[in-house]
């Protein structure tokens, strides 16, 4: 497993956190995820032969939030 932070912009409040969450969570090859409003991070634990970057920050991106690149 490899563990991946992520800045991630738009996030303002618990709810956003669980969003961005419960989105990552429903990848394949995503073992946790956890949001920080406060911090402007996501991490990610995946596997990397089941999920890449891209995909991961694309679904970011598709919840409504920003991936500083």
């Amino acid at each position: 497993m490899k563990q991946l932070t992520l800045e991630v912009t738009g996030m303002a409040c618990d709810g956003c956190e669980a969003n961005v969450t419960e989105a990552l969570e429903a990848l394949e090859g995503v073992t946790s995820a956890t949001a920080d409003h406060e911090a402007d991070e996501v991490s990610v634990e995946h596997d990397e032969t089941s999920v890449d970057v891209a995909t991961i920050s694309g679904t970011i991106e598709d919840a409504g939030y920003n991936v500083a690149a």
